[in-house]
């Protein structure tokens, strides 16, 4: 058993120092891996000596730490405010992280005397809703939603927790009333109705139906506030976008049949990221809503930088979050007709061939001055742009010797009309048309053109190309075309990572990360791969919102929306991270019981597993310790603990030691087995030593991935790269259960891709008749990884299956139970912690 980079107590001598105020061993080593942190913490605790000297306990101690955290990336709040707050943690008014982040960024506005009152209101100090209160604030929930069954549970939830009403209500409160409105609703979860009916929900499809491997997509629960209301609720009818000539409306109706047709068109020349989810939801969902269709449009216009890992990965994600593509189109596909279109503008009299450099170009466009100037290439007769062009389509000129640039109106005020380039040259092959073409259309030229040619009613594009609406719009008038209505939403951005593929790249190729999906990045491969699911990010996204602002929401928010969903889905394994053995001193040494324990409390369908109590145990070596306290419940000389599942509580007898090290190495107990012993105060995992049914299952290495840079606002810099962002713990012991569930898992996420892929394949459309050797295909293999293993160490955190594990026998066909194979390797990441504030219930 080891630990990567583990500090040393004797080395970092701030760990003795935060353990004084009552954090265990491991809380106290992770307080001193944040260097600006750990330094505030310091000046805490030694401005206030009593919390060194057993004020606190250690969730208030957790507390401190979190407040240290938020105190060292703010410079609002002084010494006196921050004593204030820490009176408020010790005085048990302030009682968890989200509150004291509450109150950080309170007393940054507001100085001493801080006014009570309206202090404890802004930090959910003594707040407090009734049984009564809280049902009615789920049934209004309920008549002003479209909530249609147990499967939408997830998502309410999530809207609930995070609404101003209920944001200091306890969760488990939350969910406890919801459930119960759910029950009172939809009857028992066992009765709801029967998958065989679903078919009747065709008249309004959710995205990607087929159900996905390892995702539950529910846009029910927030289709009204997201779909109806707000920026989406707004947005034009098919056909009430205004055209230059009416006909164009008509044939669009005529093409669509009155119906919402949207793509989601991205550049095939990186990975997808967080924010990509907010536009495959907004495209996919918005259309699929209204009973429409959505395009996946690869905008291959720019053969130097596409790639066909790029085209493979992009459709796989779009899968994998449970959308399926109407028809997957390449702006390629329509590169006859742009050329075509490029050729009518220049007859019209809307562009012309530029010889200018670069530089030259950039000046006549403003640049530095801010007003535009004429290119001396602008007036060129119609006649000698046409005979240019055909000269820079059959390769007269090198790259960047010419350029058909719009005619656009040099008096706007709008940049985007000062003659933007629609043609440049080029000497890459492209993926698909190879060296037919040694021109190549631009974004500005080509989107809008085939958002007209694919018939979409409703183009949906961030906020950044708000000013190129007026020239999208301007281009279609030019060739008389259908014109589409461009919309503008907010982009999705998280706060301490970046999403710039140029500066992942270097990262990548610097080795400071272990690739585009290692898991301390946001791409949606890295997302996948650390085990988040898909339908976690879509409800992530939908509770958002969609509106013109931008959305900059911190991790610790989307980490929340994970836990909420795999509270309710993932089963329950007893697990020990760092082990500790445990001997039952008055069990015989052939002692066995065998002990049946439900995957998850509250989801019985989640089934059982049935695991070994022996004579010899392991328990997670930070629920004992020699030390006893009054506020301390685990295991220590003189305590009684419970074991989970198991018939009996322990009682400690003894310990062994390290002669060298003087750390504990072995625990002796008693079984109070004679039933006078009162039930315990506090229960504990373990996991049984049983060589014959393999357990315990040992893990090769479980990675945790802490945050990857320093600041919120990372410029991508390597300087600012966090030293201990991956931590490798070796040794951890999971239950014997593990085996049928990651079986069990692997073989439902099979059969659910096949069946979902059989009928995307028959229904998604093609318009592209001779692909290139880098089309992708639609594959069963793109839904189904090792990552949907998933489940929850009792008491630790969330895990998922790693893709560098090998575990040979998951592959088997036959229905024996799986085990460890010589030149197995298991390998778990942590998908997510346990609640913040959730530490170790003393």
């Amino acid at each position: 058993m080891s630990k990567a980079a583990k500090p040393d107590p004797a080395v970092d001598p701030l760990i003795p120092l935060f353990k004084s105020i009552g954090l265990p061993q491991a809380k106290a080593q992770e307080a001193a891996k944040s260097p600006k942190a750990a330094v505030v913490l310091k000046d805490i605790i030694e401005g206030h000596p009593a919390i060194a000297q057993g004020e606190l306990d250690e969730k208030q101690a957790v507390l401190v730490v979190a407040l240290a955290g938020a105190l060292a990336k703010s410079d609002g709040v002084g010494s006196v405010e921050r004593d204030y707050i820490i009176a408020k943690i010790s005085g048990g008014q302030l009682k968890s992280v989200d509150q004291v982040n509450a109150a950080v960024k309170y007393t940054e506005f507001h100085k001493a005397p801080i006014d009570d009152g309206e202090f404890d209101k802004e930090c959910g100090v003594g707040f407090s809703i009734t049984p009564t209160e809280l049902h009615e604030k789920v049934t209004g929930y309920f008549k002003s939603n479209v909530v249609t069954g147990w499967a939408n549970l997830g998502a309410v939830l999530g809207a609930l927790k995070s609404s101003p009403e209920l944001r200091w209500a306890s969760p488990l409160e939350v969910k406890n009333a919801v459930e119960k409105v759910f029950l009172e609703t939809f009857g028992a979860k066992e009765t709801a109705k029967p998958k065989g009916k679903e078919p009747k929900k065709e008249a309004k499809p959710a995205a990607g139906k087929g159900k996905a491997p390892d995702t539950t997509i529910d846009e029910t629960a927030a289709r009204k506030s997201v779909f109806e209301e707000g920026f989406l609720g707004a947005l034009h009818k098919p056909g009430e976008n205004a055209q230059a000539n009416p006909r164009h409306r008509e044939a669009h109706l005529a093409a669509t049949k009155g119906a919402v047709w949207t793509r989601f068109p991205p550049e095939p020349n990186g990975y997808l990221h967080i924010g990509h989810s907010k536009a495959i939801f907004v495209n996919f969902g918005f259309a699929a809503y209204h009973n429409g269709k959505c395009y996946l449009r690869y905008d291959d216009t720019n053969p130097e930088k596409e790639e066909a890992k790029y085209f493979e990965s992009i459709l796989e994600m779009v899968r994998w979050l449970g959308y399926e593509p109407w028809k997957i189109t390449y702006s390629s596909d329509y590169f006859s007709e742009l050329y075509d279109l490029a050729v009518e503008l220049i007859k019209r009299g809307k562009a012309y061939v530029c010889h200018c450099s670069q530089e030259e170009i950039k000046a006549d466009r403003g640049e530095k001055r801010g007003q535009p100037r004429p290119c001396v290439h602008r007036e060129r007769p119609i006649a000698e742009s046409l005979a240019e062009f055909q000269g820079m389509r059959h390769g007269k000129y090198r790259p960047k010797e010419a350029n058909l640039r719009m005619k656009q109106d040099l008096e706007d005020g709008n940049p985007q009309m000062w003659d933007l380039t629609a043609y440049r040259v080029l000497d890459t092959p492209h993926h698909r048309t190879h060296d037919k073409w040694k021109i190549y259309p631009t974004y500005d030229f080509t989107h809008c053109l085939v958002d007209s040619i694919e018939n979409i009613s409703h183009s949906l594009c961030t906020t950044e190309f708000i000013a190129s609406r007026q020239s999208y719009e301007w281009l279609c008038d030019a060739v008389d075309v259908f014109r589409p209505r461009q919309n503008e939403y907010g982009r999705l951005n998280l706060e301490g990572t970046i999403m710039s593929k140029r500066k992942i790249h270097a990262l990548v190729t610097g080795a400071h990360v272990n690739g585009w999906d290692d898991p301390r990045l946001y791409s949606l491969i890295a997302l996948r791969r650390r085990g988040v699911p898909p339908g976690a990010i879509i409800s992530f996204v939908s509770t958002l919102g969609v509106s013109t602002t931008a959305s900059n929401i911190e991790i610790s928010r989307f980490e929340q929306t994970v836990r909420q969903y795999l509270e309710g889905s993932a089963p329950r394994l007893l697990m020990v991270m760092r082990p500790l053995k445990v001997i039952i001193e008055n069990l015989p040494e052939d002692y066995l019981l065998i002990v049946e324990k439900p995957l998850h409390p509250k989801v019985p369908e989640l089934g059982t597993s049935s695991i070994p109590f022996t004579r010899s145990l392991y328990i997670e070596a930070d629920d004992f310790r020699l030390e006893d306290s009054k506020d301390y419940f685990r295991l220590a000389p003189g305590k009684t603990v419970g074991l989970f599942g198991a018939p009996y509580p322990v009682t400690y007898v003894s310990h062994k030691t390290d002669p060298t090290t003087g750390e504990v190495i072995e625990v002796v107990v008693k079984l109070e087995n004679d039933g006078a012993t009162k039930k315990p105060k506090a229960f504990i995992q373990w996991v049984a030593e049983h060589i014959p049914s393999g357990s315990p299952v040992r893990v090769d290495e479980t990675r945790i991935f802490h945050r990857l840079f320093k600041s919120d606002r990372p410029s991508g810099d390597v300087t600012d790269l966090q030293p201990d962002s991956l931590e490798v713990v070796k040794g951890a012991l999971i239950e014997t259960g593990f085996w049928s569930l990651a079986k069990r898992s692997i073989t439902s996420a099979r059969k659910e891709a096949q069946e979902r892929t059989e009928k995307a394949v028959k229904n998604t459309e093609s318009t592209h008749t001779a692909p290139g050797d880098d089309t992708p295909h639609v594959t069963s293999e793109q839904l189904v990884g090792q990552e949907c293993v998933r489940f929850q160490g009792l008491r630790v955190a969330y895990f998922a299956l790693d893709k560098d594990a090998r575990v040979t026998s998951l592959d088997e066909a036959d229905d024996a139970l799986p085990s460890r194979k010589q030149g197995d390797y298991l390998v778990l990441n942590r998908i997510v912690s346990l609640k913040e504030d959730s530490g170790k219930a003393a």
